[in-house]
Order: C-alpha cells, then sequence, then structure tokens
C-alpha cells in the first residue's frame, strides 16, 4: 500500500477473480515440403487458407504442360508443387490454420532430399505454436531416409512434448513389415500411422485452360488433322494451303480434349494430409479428447487396396512390436472412413490411444503457460493453494464438457502441492514447487460388444 501523505479519499481496486488457465489450440499442423517458389525457403510461415498458399508458393505463370499425343502422356518442365494437392486435401477435410515450412524447389526426377527434411525439423524445434507434423512428401525418399526423418521428427515431438507426427506408409514390398522394421522402437507414443494411400479425385492441375499447352507430335493421320486438311484452299497457283480458321477451330477442339483428359488424371495421395484435416475438424466440433475416427474422408474416391476385417486385425494389434497403424477403409454407404485410433505405441495401456497422447499434450501445455507467472512468486502456502484453485478451475470445466471420465470431479482429477504432500523442506530451500495432476482420461470405444441371448417364454 502506498503510504499517504495527503487528506482526500483513495480508490484501490482488490482482485477477487483468481487466475485463470487459457487452453491452447490443439490441431495446429506443420506442412514440410516441397513448393514451386524458393521464397520463405525454410522459413515456418502461417496460413489460414489454401488461397493464402496459392499466393506465398504457387508459380502460376509457369505452370506449362506438354502434351505428346503418340505417347498418350503429360510431360512437365518445372517443379513439382506437390504440397499443394496435400493441402487441398487438408483444407477439404476440415484443416485450418497450419504453418508451412518449404523446402523450396524440388530437383527433377528426385524424390526429394533427406537434408531438406531435416533442415526443416531444425526450423521448426524452435516454433512454439505447431501441435502437428507431418511431410507426406518424404514417403518418395530412399526407405531408410524415409524412416530416419520419422525418428526424427518423433524425438522431437518426445523431447518438446506439446506435438504428434502423423506418419505414412511408404509404399514398398511387404509395406506393412518393412515399416515397422524401420520406424523403430523409441518415441512410439508421440506418432500415429495410417494405411493405404487415398486415390482422390483431385485433378492434377487446379487451373487449365487451352494457353497452358503446347502440343507435340501430332499424329498426321489424325482425324481432326485431316478434316482440318480437308477445309484447305487453294491459292492463286492451285496449291493447296490449310484454312487458318479450320486450324484455329481444330487447335480450340483439341485444346479442350486435352484439357477434359488431364482433369481426369486424378492423383493417388498419402493420406497424412487427409487424417491432419480430420484431427483439426473434430478437434473443432467435438474436442482433442474425442478420438479421430469414424469420420469420412472428403476428395477421396477410393484407396489403392481394400483392407479386410482379419488383415486389419492384423494392423491394429501388433502383438510382437505393438506397432499399431490405423486403417483406412470403405463402408457401404457411408464412403471411406478413418477406421482406427492408435498411436503407434498401440500396446502400451496408458498412450495406446491418440486423443489420449493429444489430450495430455494439450493439458500440460496449457497448464505449464499458465504457471509462468508464479515463477519467483513465494513458495508459500498462499501461492500453492492460488496454483491449486486455477489448475482445478480449468480441469473441472473439462470434464463438464465430457473430456475426462467419472461421475464426480473427484473421480475425474486430482490436483496436489504442498509441503508434506508434494515436497520437502529441501525442495522449498531450493525454489521447487511441485504440483501433481491426476486425469481420467475418456479412452475410445474401440470394441463394441453386443451379446443376444434368446429369452425364455415365461407363459
Amino acid at each position: 500500500m502506498v503510504t499517504k501523505r495527503t487528506p482526500g479519499v483513495y480508490v484501490e481496486e482488490i482482485s477477487y477473480v483468481p487466475p485463470a488457465i487459457a487452453a491452447v489450440e490443439t490441431a495446429i499442423p506443420a506442412f514440410i515440403g516441397y513448393t514451386d517458389l524458393e521464397n520463405d525457403k525454410l522459413e515456418a510461415k502461417k496460413i489460414g487458407s489454401l488461397l493464402d498458399f496459392e499466393d506465398a508458393y504457387c508459380d502460376w505463370e509457369n505452370w506449362k504442360l506438354t502434351y505428346d499425343v503418340k505417347e498418350n502422356a503429360i510431360k512437365e518442365d518445372f517443379s513439382r508443387n506437390e504440397l499443394y494437392y496435400h493441402m487441398q486435401l487438408y483444407f477439404a477435410n476440415g484443416g485450418g490454420r497450419c504453418y508451412v515450412i518449404s523446402l523450396g524447389k524440388k530437383n527433377k526426377n528426385t524424390g526429394g532430399n533427406k537434408a531438406d527434411f531435416m533442415a526443416a525439423l531444425d526450423v521448426l524445434y524452435k516454433e512454439d505454436e505447431p501441435t502437428l507434423i507431418l511431410f507426406p512428401e518424404a514417403s518418395q525418399l530412399p526407405y531408410q531416409s524415409c524412416m530416419d526423418v520419422y525418428q526424427a521428427a518423433l524425438a522431437q515431438a518426445s523431447d518438446l512434448m506439446d506435438r504428434f507426427v502423423i506418419l505414412d506408409v511408404p509404399e514398398a514390398d511387404d509395406e506393412i513389415d518393412t515399416f515397422r522394421n524401420g520406424i523403430g522402437a523409441n518415441n512410439l507414443r508421440f506418432g500415429a500411422a495410417y494405411y493405404p494411400y487415398l486415390k482422390t479425385s483431385i485433378s492434377k492441375y487446379g487451373l487449365l485452360n487451352s494457353e497452358d499447352f503446347e502440343f507435340k507430335n501430332l499424329p498426321a493421320e489424325d482425324n481432326k488433322i485431316q478434316k482440318a486438311e480437308n477445309l484447305s484452299k487453294e491459292d492463286d497457283e492451285g496449291k493447296k494451303t490449310k484454312n487458318p480458321k479450320a486450324k484455329k477451330e481444330y487447335g480450340n477442339l483439341e485444346s479442350k480434349e486435352m484439357i477434359r483428359f488431364i482433369k481426369s488424371q486424378t492423383l493417388t495421395l498419402p493420406p497424412s494430409a487427409a487424417i491432419a484435416g480430420v484431427y483439426a475438424s473434430v478437434d473443432g466440433s467435438r474436442g482433442v479428447w474425442k478420438a479421430p475416427a469414424n469420420v469420412s474422408l472428403k476428395l477421396v474416391r477410393g484407396l489403392v487396396r481394400k483392407i479386410t476385417e482379419e488383415e486389419q486385425a492384423g494392423l491394429n494389434v501388433d502383438a510382437e512390436g505393438g506397432k499399431s497403424i490405423n486403417a483406412i477403409r470403405p463402408f457401404t454407404g457411408q464412403g471411406i472412413l478413418v477406421w482406427g485410433a492408435r498411436t503407434l505405441d498401440g500396446n502400451d495401456n496408458e498412450w495406446r490411444y491418440v486423443n489420449v497422447r493429444r489430450f495430455y499434450n494439450f493439458v500440460e501445455v496449457s497448464v505449464k503457460k499458465a504457471t509462468r507467472k508464479f515463477v519467483f512468486e513465494a513458495n508459500d502456502a498462499n501461492t500453492w493453494v492460488r496454483v491449486s484453485t486455477m489448475i482445478e478451475n480449468f480441469l473441472s470445466n473439462l470434464w463438464r464438457q465430457g473430456a475426462l471420465a467419472g461421475a464426480t470431479a473427484n473421480e475425474a482429477y486430482f490436483v496436489k502441492v504442498g509441503l508434506g504432500e508434494t515436497m520437502t523442506y529441501d525442495d522449498i530451500l531450493n525454489g521447487i514447487m511441485i504440483v501433481e495432476i491426476g486425469l481420467a482420461a475418456i479412452r475410445p470405444a474401440e470394441f463394441i460388444v453386443l451379446r443376444f441371448s434368446h429369452k425364455i417364454q415365461e407363459s
């Protein structure tokens, strides 16, 4: 209280509102991949929409295609901006704000470079907001390089404990066993793998018009060319010349057919970007504590292979290594659904489920950031009460939203702090305040058993 020296009336404001915990965002993915442009290379850039990505990373002026009629093939003379297609999948499936770390242009005829992804992970390590890590193009790297990138991302998630990794199972011989052997045994609780690849309804390029094409090797026997030749006219010396108007009409007709053909060539993509969109959608509509499964995927028309019940049993429960892989499966009348919700650490009773691991990330980060205000406060009973009350209020709200199991608050969570309870005199002398928090996290009903029996007629 300020010493008062002059007679008069003084106003003092006293706050009885306890400190509160602000819930952090739970689904802010960081996409790592190659783009058209070199600007913002290896910089974490936040975007909010597909249009933002197009403006920042798409080089529309140089998106020219060559169509070879003889080979019936599309040829490209520029960097493949594959990340653009993955971003379409992400936003179509409910994605929102995210980060992009561009690796710049990809060298032609390569699947990318391991060093590029490792450098991007170093950049991402310094960012506080992202909560998901994915890199769909990493699956194109040589297999061991891909596994090295995956392991580095899992290690980062384990070290920071504020993010989660979404992994694709790269296509390979015996791909499931190869993946399980290659991913290693460390930090598995901080990531989840999804399988198989998706047949999407995304065309190879989003913006097409007749000026986007150069025509090469058009065969002379082509009926439309013959039609154009038949419309030729004779000059004053009796020589035939092509009718420019007819040629123009032919060219326009051919261009339209080329556009239709190219638009029909839809892409097969790994599922991680779509899964990131599902995480964001479920977090927003239900909460991070809801398992991101039993959700249909958009812009997906099929799968590279259909998984049977028996096959999924081997994916979901790995008796030897415990490395669960989440299946994506089609169901009649429901579409193509995400049909798994396990982390890679599928045999761990504590961290088996994706939503449990991500919910703990959410609570831990939210509480950690809120308790910073108490650093250098007196390590005494007054501070302990304020801290415990703040955390209990936060957890109570989560329990009321259905995030925690238990009929009462005492069954759903506990918060402990104090001398003789969580701390010793030695802890206090060393400036250490220890808070213990227990959570009864919601686990999904992964296996629903319906039991039927005959009821005996009683009369």
